[in-house]
């Protein structure tokens, strides 16, 4: 596990670096307190209302970040030459993966982190649940691994990043409009297309504080998926 540490820390420390990294966490506060303070706040709701519409609008923030942590992953390393390096370096294919992975998703998981100041408005005007707060992040954390997984999935056939940006959005988008598809499909594909929709039917849940062991799943193995795909794609470029 030294070498997926190494490419983990390699990762993060490229974000936090230079001023991509800063630029999407800030683009992406900046927006999350917009929808909060436009939608989430007016009205005379309950503070475990106003905060399942936080955490409603911050999946949304934190699905469209991913994709452009994501972009970079992978095809910045094939863009710039050095992918042939990774390739030829002790570091397993699936170990490169994994530590990517990890870097784009601690990058996330500051940025989910920097919105802990909505709730906490909330708090001071009313009450909630600490249950209900840490169920809504730790969807917000799965629901971001999910994304990410998917563009990175992209990010690893891509030949560049703009490539892997408008290829990671649009996988990402159709994951999440799955669930619109859902509505007018009949039995069986219906209940299908809910099922793999990333946000409708297994986000809600943890929106409303309940933390459901099949969601949990539902996620993990997306990423498994995705990642695994990913591996596979860098596998075969090698052998190429």
């Amino acid at each position: 596990m030294s070498n997926v540490w190494w490419v983990f820390r390699r990762e993060l420390g490229v974000y936090l670096r230079s001023p991509m990294g800063y630029v999407i966490i800030a683009v992406a506060l900046a927006v999350d307190g917009l929808l909060f303070n436009a939608f989430a706040l007016p009205g005379q709701q309950r503070s475990a209302q106003v905060l399942e519409q936080f955490f409603f609008y911050t999946s949304g923030v934190s699905i469209i970040a991913s994709v452009f942590v994501a972009m970079r992953l992978i095809a910045e390393e094939r863009q710039t030459g050095t992918l042939v390096l990774l390739a030829t370096s002790p570091i397993r294919d699936w170990q490169i993966v994994l530590g990517k992975f990890l870097g784009g998703l601690g990058v996330l998981v500051l940025l989910n982190l920097l919105t802990l100041y909505m709730p906490a408005l909330v708090m001071v005007h009313g009450k909630i649940s600490v249950g209900h707060l840490f169920a809504g992040y730790l969807g917000l954390v799965l629901i971001s691994s999910a994304s990410l997984s998917l563009g990175l999935l992209c990010s690893a056939l891509a030949p560049n990043q703009l490539v892997a940006v408008i290829l990671g959005g649009a996988l990402v988008v159709v994951f999440v409009l799955l669930w619109a598809l859902s509505r007018i499909a009949s039995p069986p594909v219906e209940d299908l297309l809910a099922y793999l929709s990333i946000h409708d039917k297994h986000f809600r849940p943890f929106m409303r504080g309940l933390v459901s062991v099949q969601d949990v799943v539902f996620y993990v193995s997306l990423v498994y998926v995705a990642l695994t795909m990913a591996t596979r794609v860098l596998e075969t470029r090698r052998w190429r």
